[in-house]
């Protein structure tokens, strides 16, 4: 067995002690530091600061202006408690080069009589115009008295607080962990032979740096992430988050799945009865999610692809193989819509094969539910569609082995784990195939999906043509209603996405209603109609299906048509206050129109003045079509968390690491981690439990 990395100090186990072994820490406070993550002393030296202060020097009250933060000295000439609108109490300090006015709103007499005229006091807070020049509201103060009292050393680090946990109470709990590690080394997991990225610094240096900064430090190179002690961490962070996903990865290969030969072969009539050819890129990811569903271990992959490229016709092969095979597969979407789009296609595609196909969701009648849950929990329906509703309690599967799972970012790992724990049976896991139409740059999917194997689709279905996008000022908004006549009038289509207003779903709901009165009344001779995510599923079912049968010509809507819409007649796509969505949005609302073979025209409104960014996102919107190239520059701008929904993944938690600001340092992320699985295997539920915590609970999801 190899050594493990960074052997501790004799009395390292002193830092393992729990919480409550520090001075002062009872169980009271054991249980809100316990909100922070911090059980063990160790925990305390990750609780890493927000930001910093600088009180390493007092400010003249001369120089003082609003805005600033800093560290005064003065002595108190008149202390008052006074009624304005609500009970006060003023304290004026002057230092002979000029005076400022302390205001408490909240008091006791006690601290009254401790600003008695005369006394010296050292302050920090935020300074402020008031009614009678500059103050401070509720400053951090101390009483100095006449002699000179030294000043902080170091930049004051801001932490994040809990309920019950004041700065000064966190600041002085770190201070006591910092001087354990000066007694008992923290243990670094990371072995020399995993490399560290030159110019890094160790693990206590990095820690002792960033909680006590030296007074010279650069306040914005710290603010910025960039500095070397803020990398060490990073990197450490990364490997921990990318090391879970590949023992995730390794713990779910070593389980047994079924193996799906589809001896009815019905994978092979489901293309057969197709009115079309899958393109070469389609039928590379089938290829190579049919070899993972025959291996006899849970498949894990996700396939990717631009709006359009013919994701769900993959998945519903797979689907089919695994009914073709005596089991059952689940197809799990983000929103009753897009459900319900699914499940259209494939009771099409599967009828002329004698396969029903039901359907599962929140707003179901309770007869049809009854009725689909049963013939699911019979094994007679071996496909099923829906929303989150298929993993509620209640709902069973007689055979499931495949779990597909679309727009895969849209659901936190919890559900995923959830309804793939609805098919574990016997011993064996179901696989799972998960889907996203927002295509990930490479170095980014390998960290952020290192627990899954990744087809790509890069290839669009021939026919389809060219979308024309342009961006025009609100102001020709009447210019844009006469394009939509025309369209019309030519027999087309058009939709109107809704002002996104806010995030209140009340305001949307609005916004749409009152720009389908208004079209309808600008627009006499055209059919108007209307979509949003609060109307009844039935409503939404019939403006849906009418638009699609041409009964409706324009169709306004919300966001909700972002996904699940598929109508080869809709050329015009127009998207009101365009300035506000991010690239990854506006490229799927393009994506549902052109469709078919006619030239289509996506219009981007927008409101002036532009901020820079999203001049920025109208440009690149404007020029490039191809969705990996849009993936690549959202990342640029708006940084990993839009493009893969991190808040719901195991990497939303990064408490140091940015994925976009630190991707120089994933390449050595991943051959480190490579070393450690090799060679280290014992120091990596260390580093996850340092970093992750009980998120690895999640280990089994893909």
């Amino acid at each position: 067995m190899k050594p493990t990395a960074g052997a501790p100090a004799p009395a390292a186990e002193r830092l393992e002690r729990p919480v409550t072994a520090l001075r002062g820490v009872g169980a009271a406070l054991a249980e809100r530091l316990g909100k922070l993550g911090v059980s063990r002393i160790a925990d305390l030296l990750f609780v890493l600061p927000l930001r910093y202060e600088d009180r390493t020097q007092v400010s003249p009250l001369g120089r003082l202006a609003s805005g600033q933060r800093a560290a005064v000295e003065g002595e108190v000439l008149l202390t008052e408690v006074v009624y304005r609108g609500r009970r006060q109490l003023l304290c004026r300090i002057a230092d002979g080069s000029g005076m400022l006015t302390l205001r408490f709103f909240y008091f006791s007499a006690a601290q009254q009589a401790n600003l008695a005229r005369g006394t010296r006091l050292r302050c920090f807070g935020e300074v402020r115009r008031g009614p009678a020049g500059l103050e401070m509201v509720h400053p951090e103060y101390r009483r100095v008295g006449s002699q000179a009292v030294p000043l902080e050393e170091t930049l004051t680090p801001i932490y994040p607080l809990t309920e019950g946990v004041p700065q000064g109470r966190l600041r002085a709990l770190v201070g006591e962990a910092l001087r354990e590690s000066e007694r008992s080394a923290l243990r670094d997991w990371i072995p020399p032979a995993a490399g560290l990225p030159a110019g890094l610094p160790s693990l206590t240096e990095a820690l002792a740096y960033l909680h006590r900064p030296p007074r010279e430090a650069q306040l914005a190179e710290l603010a910025a992430g960039r500095h070397p002690a803020q990398r060490r961490l990073a990197f450490e962070e990364l490997l921990a988050h990318h090391l879970s996903l590949k023992v995730r990865k390794r713990a779910l290969k070593t389980d047994p799945a079924w193996r799906l030969a589809d001896e009815a072969q019905l994978a092979r009539r489901f293309l057969a009865a197709l009115p079309f050819a899958l393109t070469g890129a389609q039928q590379r990811a089938l290829a190579e999610a049919e070899r993972d569903l025959t291996a006899g271990v849970p498949m894990t992959r996700l396939v990717q692809g631009d709006v359009g490229c013919g994701k769900t016709v993959v998945a519903a092969a797979a689907a089919a193989r695994a009914a073709g095979s005596g089991f059952q597969a689940t197809l799990m979407a983000p929103t009753e819509l897009l459900a319900e789009q699914h499940w259209r296609n494939l009771r099409d595609w599967f009828h002329p094969l004698g396969e029903t196909v039901a359907l599962v969701c929140g707003s179901q009648g309770a007869r049809a539910r009854r009725s689909a849950l049963a013939a699911i929990a019979a094994g007679e329906v071996r496909i099923a569609v829906g929303t989150h509703a298929l993993f509620q309690e209640g709902i069973e599967f007689a055979r499931l082995a495949l779990v597909i799972v679309d727009e895969q970012h849209r659901f936190g790992v919890q559900q995923r784990l959830r309804l793939t724990e609805k098919g574990q049976k016997d011993g064996r896991l179901p696989h799972q195939l998960i889907m996203t139409a927002t295509p990930i740059p490479r170095t980014l999917a390998m960290t952020a999906y290192a627990d899954l194997d990744i087809s790509v689709i890069d290839e669009l279905p021939p026919g389809r043509t060219p979308i024309h996008t342009v961006v025009i000022p609100e102001q020709r908004r009447a210019e844009v209603v006469l394009r939509i006549v025309e369209a019309c009038r030519a027999g087309r289509q058009a939709y109107w996405v809704c002002p996104l207003i806010d995030e209140s779903d009340e305001l949307r709901v609005q916004a749409a209603e009152e720009t389908a009165a208004s079209l309808s009344a600008a627009l006499p001779g055209v059919r108007v109609g209307l979509v949003h995510g609060r109307m009844p599923s039935a409503a939404k079912d019939a403006a849906m299906l009418a638009f699609k049968a041409g009964k409706i010509q324009l169709l306004v809507a919300t966001t909700v048509i972002e996904v699940g819409v598929d109508v080869p007649n809709a050329t015009l796509m127009v998207i009101e206050n365009a300035e506000r969505m991010g690239l990854a949005q506006l490229h799927q609302l393009r994506g549902r129109v052109g469709r078919g073979t006619e030239a289509s025209t996506c219009v981007l409104l927008y409101r002036a003045p532009l901020a820079p960014l999203a001049r920025e996102r109208l440009r690149v919107i404007r020029q490039s079509s191809d969705g990996f190239e849009i993936a690549r520059r959202d990342l640029a701008l708006r940084g990993p968390g839009e493009l893969l929904g991190t808040r719901q993944t195991g990497l939303a938690q990064l408490r140091v690491a940015d994925l976009m600001r630190d991707a120089d340092l994933l390449p050595q992320v991943q051959e480190a981690a490579e070393v450690l699985l090799a060679s280290y295997p014992q120091n990596i539920a260390a580093l996850a439990a340092r970093w992750i915590g009980a998120d690895e609970r999640y280990g089994r999801v893909g």
